[in-house]
Parts: C-alpha cells; structure tokens; sequence
C-alpha cells in the first residue's frame, strides 16, 4: 500500500497547527492513498491511541506498538492481515506525520498469514445462490461472479462504463486508480 517517498519539502508543508488525525488524512491524500485507506488507518490510529488511554503517540514507541498487536492477536483474536494493516496504519503515523524513526525489535516479526485454502463454491452452488436472488442484487452478483470485478468497483459503474456492441466493461478509477477493460459475462 505504500507509495513512494515524497521530498521532504512537500511532507514539511503538513500544517503543524491541525489536529493529529487531521494531519493523517493530510498526508495520506498527499501520498495519493486511496479513500478506503485513508479512513482504515485513522480508524486503526484512533484504536491505538485509545488503546493507551489517550496517550500522544509521540509518547510512545515500540514497546506500546507491540503491545497494541499482541492485544489484537490474543484478545481480539484478529486474522494476520488484519494484524499487519493495523502496524501499517501505526507505522504510517510514526513515520510520515511524527516523522519519528521506530526501531522495531529484530525479534518482532509481522504476522503470517495462515496455511489454510479458502472455500470456494462450485460453479453449481454459486448459480443456486444466484437463482435465489432478483433485481439489482442478482445483476449485481452474476457481474460479480462474471467479471470478476470488486465490490466498490461494481457499485461505481455507470451505464456509459458498459461496452455492449465490445462486450466490455470499463473500469475506471479501480484498485490503484487504474483503468481497465474487462470482458462482460
């Protein structure tokens, strides 16, 4: 998710007098991050911050930042990607707003994402479910299905994005603000 560095001259240019958060959505915006991000990360830097009872980040370092994770594995019992887009989000923090360098310990390692195969449907059971449907939810869901387009992808497609006489569908501003052509079901 982490673009490329921006000059230093741009990341000073954040306005000190706002508000930390407001600060956060500064720079993610700056960095061009997506929407979702943006409000992922503030939402993950609000839960650190009252994790700790409010505590300002700068007071805080790494030993605060395991502890919030390990919180999260073992109360929370989060997935490991969820637990490695938390430490992004706090990482984010750290580094682009407080522009303060956290030395994570050599033994603390990301969580690994579990061995197991997700469960897919069949071809059969995923069209018995789409015949249960109607309306706009079934459209919506054989798009889906079809194409294999993301949600707020499909939610986003406007009549003119639809190529019937090409047998397209255009995506516009998808995953990475990209444009894409992709064959309609």
């Amino acid at each position: 998710m982490e673009k490329s560095a921006i000059p230093p001259t741009q990341e000073s240019s954040l306005p000190k007098g706002k508000k930390l958060l407001e600060q956060v959505s500064d720079a993610l915006r700056v960095k061009h991050y997506s929407y979702r991000t943006e409000k992922t990360y503030l939402d993950w830097i609000k839960r650190f911050i009252l994790f700790h009872n409010k505590r300002h980040p700068k007071e805080m370092g790494a030993p605060e930042i395991q502890a919030f994770l390990v919180h999260l594995a073992t109360e929370r019992s989060v997935s490991a990607s969820t637990q490695n887009q938390a430490l992004s989000a706090v990482l984010f923090l750290y580094r682009h707003v407080l522009h303060m360098d956290i030395d994570l310990p050599a033994k603390f390692f990301r969580a690994s994402k579990s061995k197991k195969l997700p469960v897919v449907l069949t071809h059969q059971e995923a069209m018995a479910v789409i015949g249960k449907m109607s309306g706009v939810p079934q459209l919506m869901t054989k798009i889906l299905y079809g194409s294999g387009l993301r949600i707020a992808e499909c939610l986003n497609l406007r009549i003119k994005d639809i190529d019937f006489s090409n047998r397209q569908i255009i995506v516009r501003d998808g995953k990475g603000t990209q444009r894409s052509l992709l064959p309609l079901p």
